[in-house]
């Protein structure tokens, strides 16, 4: 995709009326040499006013009939030449003028107002397999289509984020003015999940400074840029390779394990961990009384794993996370 200029409607309108007055002051000129084989109801001779006239009328398709071609030499330039610039005339001033109008108008009004309506929604910064897994397990817990946007500059990845009915911006997620596209300083979450560490870092700090509420979660491939991402802003790492050399490991040496551990993984089948609310009658029980297996209580913004044990009676105002059913895809 080669990148073009934008143009604004109004410019785009003008820019064609001054190729319709050069077609119309063409067909003046032409009229106007020849005026010897031209009739005119009023007078003998043709003026310029008199050719202006009626290369307006003519071109307009209005034809008042008051003057006329009357030589075959006249009559021959009329249909070899001032007929088809009648015809480009008409491309211009109305099917052009029109397409500029109501297409590309629309289109611009139509990203202002969606512009001007997103707030507390998720950007995801890179839509490989990282970002697209992200997004899926998004929509899984029950995220809307229309509170995600995708930033990446690959066009074949702005295509599948299209396709997947999920709002695209075309650029360098490094960049302040593509993220203000994405209506970063508006968003509840970003997900940093381009491929490479130094940019992940770059757009962790372009984010953190453009939004310093917005809760940030990136992944990178090596640990040691991890503390990197974390003084930047992070909120969360994941560490890619990392997370996969434990479960290759684990998988290796437990395979019932490494099975659960996949199982919990993969999207829409089997188990998955969730984040949920403390349920009404939940209220006052210990974590291991819930239907749900509950793995680790949220308390007051603190998350704390769940001992069997320990004394812990939930509250009203708990979060759990918890491992259940997972409920089927849609």
């Amino acid at each position: 995709m080669l990148p073009a200029p934008e143009v604004g409607p109004v410019w785009a309108v003008a820019k064609r009326v001054l190729i319709a007055l050069g077609v119309l002051l063409s067909v003046a000129v032409i009229v106007w040499i020849d005026g010897d084989g031209y009739r005119d109801v009023d007078s003998d001779r043709l003026t310029f006013l008199d050719a202006l006239y009626y290369a307006t009328v003519t071109l307009s398709t209005t034809g008042y009939g008051d003057i006329t071609p009357v030589t075959p030499e006249a009559r021959l330039v009329n249909i070899l030449v001032i007929t088809p610039l009648r015809v480009l005339f008409l491309i211009i001033l109305v099917g052009t003028t029109l397409e500029v109008l109501t297409q590309r108008t629309r289109e611009q009004l139509r990203q202002k107002r969606w512009r001007s309506h997103l707030r507390e929604h998720t950007v995801v910064v890179g839509y490989g397999t990282k970002g697209r897994s992200a997004v899926r397990a998004l929509l899984d817990d029950g995220a809307e289509k229309s509170q995600i946007v995708v930033v990446d500059n690959d066009p074949d990845h702005i295509a599948d984020a299209s396709d997947d009915g999920i709002a695209a911006i075309n650029g360098d997620g490094t960049r302040a003015d593509v993220l203000r596209r994405a209506g970063v300083e508006h968003a509840l979450r970003v997900i940093v999940a381009v491929p490479k560490d130094d940019s992940a870092v770059l757009v962790t700090l372009t984010v953190r400074r453009h939004n310093p509420k917005a809760y940030i979660v990136a992944a990178v491939r090596e640990s040691e840029n991890a503390t990197l991402l974390r003084d930047g802003g992070a909120d969360g790492v994941v560490v890619s390779s990392e997370a996969a050399g434990r479960l290759l490991g684990v998988a290796a040496s437990s395979p019932s394990t490494g099975a659960i551990f996949e199982d919990l993984l993969v999207p829409g089948q089997g188990l998955e961990l969730a984040e949920r609310d403390v349920l009404r009658e939940e209220v006052g029980l210990a974590p291991r009384a819930c239907q749900d297996l509950v793995v680790a209580v949220i308390r007051d913004g603190d998350t704390t794993l769940f001992n069997a044990g320990a004394d812990v009676k939930l509250r009203r105002t708990d979060r759990v996370v918890v491992v259940r059913g997972a409920r089927a895809e849609t």
